[in-house]
């Protein structure tokens, strides 16, 4: 099933989610996961991306057997894990003078796993829709530049992920670590 869904016209700019749930667990589970997966793209680019002009990403709802076989091809890691992200190739140029309205930015797809997602919200005591929330929040940081390899970038990053889930209406979600979280 593929949804594509817009996001509310009251947050600019326009920005444009499209959500693939391959893995039907994710409706079993959490009938409404792709729309608490838009909402929490566009809340992230809502915060980190305020003047970029429209943008575009994609989202999956996919399973453990995806997440591994992309994290095999792409990182060399023979395992599922929770979430990956891939940036768009290119950059489409910003809008100047002769440009005109501001041309669609593609961000890129950000991929998750729902046996991992699942069980990691288990073992930290969260409830699903919300560590979903947080995982897409933080697949989407990834696609606008934020990283966490070392301290003072996980620091930042983290921060950032905090502030926009608080705005959801989502508690910290680093008050408990979690275990498999870049």
């Amino acid at each position: 099933m593929t949804a594509r869904i817009k996001a509310p016209p009251a947050a600019p700019p326009p920005v444009t989610i499209d959500v693939a749930e391959p893995c039907a667990s994710w409706r079993a589970a959490l009938p409404d996961a792709a729309a608490i997966a838009a909402r929490a793209a566009a809340a992230a680019l809502a915060e980190a991306a305020s003047g970029t002009g429209a943008a575009e990403l994609s989202l999956v709802l996919a399973d453990d057997a995806m997440l591994r076989d992309l994290n095999r091809r792409f990182r060399n890691q023979d395992k599922p894990t929770n979430v990956l992200s891939f940036p768009a190739a290119g950059a489409v140029p910003r809008p100047g003078p002769a440009l005109g309205p501001a041309p669609m930015i593609l961000l890129g797809d950000v991929v998750l796993a729902f046996e991992t997602v699942a069980r990691e919200a288990t073992a930290q005591g969260k409830s699903l829709a919300d560590h979903l929330a947080h995982l897409v929040v933080h697949g989407v940081l990834h696609l606008l530049g934020d990283d966490h390899g070392d301290a003072a970038e996980a620091v930042r990053m983290e921060s950032r992920e905090i502030a926009i889930l608080a705005a959801l209406g989502i508690s910290d979600p680093y008050l408990v670590r979690e275990a498999g979280h870049g």
